[in-house]
């Protein structure tokens, strides 16, 4: 049972009307936290997002044996009269939302200066991508429409805030695009990226944001984007794979220096992470499996420290990864029925949530280790400092492949497999 797995803190599960369970248009496609950690946000199914204050409050939950039953008669209750609380809301936005984020998100270095704050009544937002093409934009705390973007021909399939403080918004869609809209400006759409030939699966921006990553489940493209000049990069090729695959997922690490990015085929996912700066491949996780086409990798994200990866997968609710190690930091119990989508972690770690096809939200108590001297040296440096910009500098070769993550050994197994696929390159 579920329940019985250790790493699980709560589960949320959503009451519905028997009319509408296991039908489609339910699934949790997208979770966050807010940039302090003080709110929860997911897309329940059928057009809800709900809202609730982090710690969770068990006022409108129903608990069970760790299970918390969220009541679908309370999902109205959304704040339009304009009120300020800390209550829990729901927003209805009219069409299934397949993704989801709180901005704006203060740079690095202030959140480290000072402790988190309440936001200010008008200060947070929610924007929120759906199926239709529009992108709604909410004042969390009032609960009211800000206003709407109208621009993508496809479902919006991710939506990203820049940490920088900004109020500029990323989005990515089916529609093959990505859009850079100012929402300073009322929602002013700033750029068009084209370049993808089939649906783009997922979207991230660098820490320092200068560079937009964006990844296409079909035409299998890695693509990286100027978010200074809005123009394009290049397109990340390594190793070719002689079987099909999509890709599904990507995250830049916390320094910016690496990005991870997840695909899957038939028999096998994988984990590919990338010096951004040199389009180098620096190393690759896979995991093979016996039952063809049955365990698809849905997700991954950097913890906020940079030493772990979190992952959703069709055969495991959740995986913890170090990079550079075999095996897992954590896994979850297996289960062929975790029904796994999204993840996301709490801006102070330690926690992970995440989304599930039939609508509901899972809280996992993630690994926390006190990150070492090299490596908090290490980030801070890579924050500012680039690939190029490191290559010239007089040091010690194994103190730069340390800096660069070129000590990283370039193939790694989660366990071994007789039958591996062959790849060349």
């Amino acid at each position: 049972m579920l329940t019985s797995d250790p790493a699980l803190i709560l589960e949320l599960k959503t009451r519905r009307p028997p009319s509408l369970v296991g039908r489609a248009g339910c699934e949790t496609w997208s979770v966050d936290f807010s940039p302090d950690g003080a709110w929860f946000a997911w897309s329940m199914g059928h057009g809800i997002v709900w809202v609730v204050a982090w710690p969770l409050d068990s006022e409108y939950f129903f608990v069970f044996y760790g299970i918390c039953i969220l009541d679908a008669s309370l999902t109205h209750r959304d704040g339009q009269n304009g009120e300020t609380d800390r209550g829990d809301k729901s927003f209805s936005c009219g069409h299934p939302v397949w993704g989801l984020a709180f901005g704006p998100r203060p740079p690095k270095s202030a959140a480290v200066a000072r402790p988190a704050k309440r936001p200010s009544n008008n200060s947070l937002l929610l924007a929120t991508g759906l199926e239709n093409g529009v992108i709604k934009i909410w004042n969390v705390l009032t609960g009211i429409t800000v206003f709407d973007l109208h621009g993508h021909e496809g479902v919006v399939r991710d939506l990203v805030f820049p940490q920088n403080g900004t109020l500029t918004l990323v989005s990515s869609s089916r529609d093959k695009t990505l859009r850079i809209w100012d929402l300073a400006q009322k929602g002013k759409t700033v750029q068009v990226l084209s370049g993808h030939k089939d649906w783009i699966s997922c979207c991230c921006v660098s820490s320092d944001c200068s560079m937009i990553a964006s990844v296409g489940r079909f035409d299998r493209m890695v693509c990286l984007w100027s978010l200074r000049s809005y123009t394009f990069i290049r397109n990340l090729t390594g190793g070719t794979r002689k079987t099909l695959y999509l890709l599904s997922s990507c995250d830049f690490s916390p320094d910016g220096a690496l990005l991870a990015t997840a695909a899957f085929s038939g028999s096998s996912w994988w984990i590919d992470l990338w010096d951004p700066y040199t389009a180098e491949k620096l190393a690759t996780l896979v995991d093979y499996f016996e039952d063809y086409g049955q365990n698809q990798i849905s997700s991954l994200q950097f913890s906020p420290n940079g030493l772990h990866l979190a992952i959703v997968t069709d055969d495991r609710a959740l995986r913890i990864w170090e990079p550079g190690k075999t095996g897992m930091v954590m896994q979850t119990k297996a289960d062929r029925d975790s029904n796994g989508l999204c993840c996301n972690y709490h801006p102070q770690g330690g926690v992970v949530a995440t989304g599930t096809r039939d609508g509901h939200v899972r809280f996992w108590r993630a690994p926390r280790r006190v990150p070492s001297l090299c490596h908090l040296c290490r980030s801070i440096l890579r924050d500012s400092v680039s690939t190029h910009q490191m290559e010239p500098l007089p040091l010690p070769k194994r103190i730069l492949e340390y800096l660069t993550y070129r000590n990283i050994p370039e193939r790694l197994k989660t366990c071994p497999s007789s039958e591996e696929e062959e790849w060349e390159g």
